[in-house]
């Protein structure tokens, strides 16, 4: 990893070094993820794409200040959303033509997030889907700055 040097608005030195570190402590089971969601051993990779997909969104998420407990519903939906995409791509092979993140990114819409199966609670969906959106909100202005496939 390089160790590019910012200067934050606080005078604070920024490297990519502490933003991993961040996220591990943040996720500090995220390098398992692919592994959590995989049906079979092609899942592994494409779970790993998800994660590097997600791992802008929730180093964004530990900038804003949002409660502890909330952070951490956040990160719970993001796992739950990379396992949905694992199981899309099981059911739905021609999806695995498409890049992980258009798969991703297609799953998601302004009201919220797929519907989980096995059924979840009402409850359990609505906060699911408040991640998806705030997740919808991230990808649509990174879209904007075209940083994010849209093929």
């Amino acid at each position: 990893m390089t160790k590019n040097i910012q200067r934050a608005n606080k005078g604070k030195i920024v490297t990519e070094d502490n933003d991993s570190c961040r996220l591990l402590q943040f996720c500090p089971d995220i390098e398992g993820w692919p592994k959590s969601w995989a049906g079979e051993e092609i899942d592994i990779e494409t779970g790993r794409k998800i994660v590097e997909f997600l791992k802008p969104f929730l180093l964004y998420l530990l900038t804003t200040k949002l409660a502890p407990k909330t952070l951490c519903r956040h990160r719970d939906h993001m796992w739950m959303l990379g396992g949905e995409v694992i199981t899309r791509l099981n059911y739905d092979p021609t999806l695995r033509r498409k890049p992980v993140e258009k798969v991703t990114f297609d799953l998601l819409e302004e009201e919220g997030g797929p519907l989980i199966w096995p059924q979840i609670t009402e409850q359990q969906q609505n906060a699911f889907d408040a991640s998806c959106r705030k997740l919808y909100r991230f990808l649509q202005t990174a879209l904007d700055n075209s940083q994010i496939p849209t093929k």
